[in-house]
């Protein structure tokens, strides 16, 4: 902590806005809602609709806009001065002015997103950060405050910084994202080669049964049968964390229709994460959600993990795509999926080349994990960043 700086009130440098939009003028769209504020940017997204049973506060271009709820997470934003018109906010949002005499705004706005507000609120405030930050809570908490001048060295400071961490992060982002994509993309280039030279057969030849979950949601209980939804196999590797359970008596009434097994494969068929395979290996006993297709191959003829690279391929990714169904949510019907081409070779041939594929996958995996570490070590500078500019160590 800079002891040089002097502390002063919030109270001192921010006056509450207390207006209140006109509803007319809300109803007409003249007036947009906040939505929410982004927690790791401090930006505010504006809702779509018009109607809201909440009283209203207004935020005038220039104010600070405070979530009651969330301030202690990052959700405190800066309305610019270079939008032309007001907006609204529910009563969970305080709204405020800055006295631009004592605080520069974006360097206010740096400080109060900072860990070191949060140290600050959490010492300060009745009931900690988890109390609705009202004004009459947020206005008497004290702040080191430096001087206009030593704030807009510290602001120009951190507005290059953050600027070069935003490029890099930017640029990891999108290495990871090509990344990502190169497996997809190979696979892509041998399954087309192997259709051209072998052609293929739709995949319902080759499956003993294609089917999906229950379409009523079972009873859940606290203990009994695993309930697998997508969120337990995106990663394409089963996952029995955070799960939901059915009892036995419904999972043997599904398991007439659906029984996964070893060797079988689940795919997800609903929505943004539709498309993806997961290989069933394990021999403990559970069942699926509805959005969630379970195929068994007829293991004399199609490899689990063979067809699981097969899914994974962009020409496979590219005909569900065309063949999803649905604007809103799209998804992909079991019809559509025992249609998909398989390149036609022996279940020899695709054994000897998972190890190929295995291994590519692997390699793959590992590329997306080193990138993605460094994703995460650009998101977690700037709190370290912040931290040290409010404690005067720059």
């Amino acid at each position: 902590m800079n002891s040089g700086w002097p502390w002063t009130s919030l109270g001192e440098v921010l006056l509450e806005r207390n207006e209140t939009p006109i509803q007319e003028d809300v109803l007409a769209g003249q007036i947009r809602i906040v939505a929410k504020i982004s927690f790791s940017t401090g930006t505010i997204d504006l809702r779509s609709s018009v109607e809201t049973k909440t009283p209203m506060i207004l935020v005038h271009p220039g104010d600070l806009l405070v979530s009651g709820i969330n301030a202690a997470k990052g959700a405190i934003a800066l309305y610019g001065e270079e939008n032309k018109l007001p907006i609204a906010a529910t009563i969970h949002y305080g709204c405020y002015q800055i006295f631009k005499a004592k605080a520069e705004p974006r360097f206010l706005w740096w400080l109060l997103r900072s860990e070191f507000f949060r140290e600050i609120l959490s010492r300060s405030v009745p009931g900690g950060i988890k109390t609705e930050l009202k004004s009459k809570r947020l206005l008497p908490v004290q702040i080191p405050l430096p001087p206009l001048q030593e704030q807009r060295r510290i602001l120009a400071w951190l507005d290059r910084v953050s600027l070069k961490i935003k490029q890099a992060n930017t640029i990891s982002r999108q290495t990871l994202e090509e990344v990502r994509a190169l497996m997809p993309s190979a696979l892509g280039k041998v399954f087309r080669e192997l259709a051209e030279i072998h052609g293929t057969r739709p995949l319902g030849e080759l499956c003993q049964k294609i089917t999906d979950g229950p379409h009523k949601t079972p009873d859940y209980v606290t203990a009994g049968v695993p309930f697998v939804t997508v969120q337990n196999m995106v990663t394409g590797k089963l996952s029995f964390d955070n799960l939901k359970y059915i009892t036995t008596q419904d999972h043997a009434d599904i398991s007439k229709r659906c029984c996964p097994e070893r060797g079988d494969v689940l795919y997800s068929k609903d929505g943004a994460t539709r498309g993806w395979p997961c290989y069933v290996d394990t021999d403990r006993a559970f069942n699926i959600f509805v959005s969630v297709a379970l195929l068994k191959p007829c293991r004399d003829k199609l490899d689990g993990r063979f067809l699981c690279h097969l899914f994974r391929s962009s020409w496979i990714r590219d005909v569900m795509a065309e063949k999803s169904r649905g604007d809103m949510i799209p998804h992909i019907v079991l019809g559509e999926i025992s249609k998909f081409p398989v390149p036609k070779i022996s279940l020899d041939e695709q054994l000897e080349l998972l190890p190929t594929l295995d291994s590519w996958q692997q390699k793959a995996d590992a590329l997306a994990r080193v990138h993605l570490a460094k994703t995460s070590e650009f998101d977690g500078l700037m709190p370290s960043i912040l931290s040290h500019a409010f404690s005067g160590q720059l």
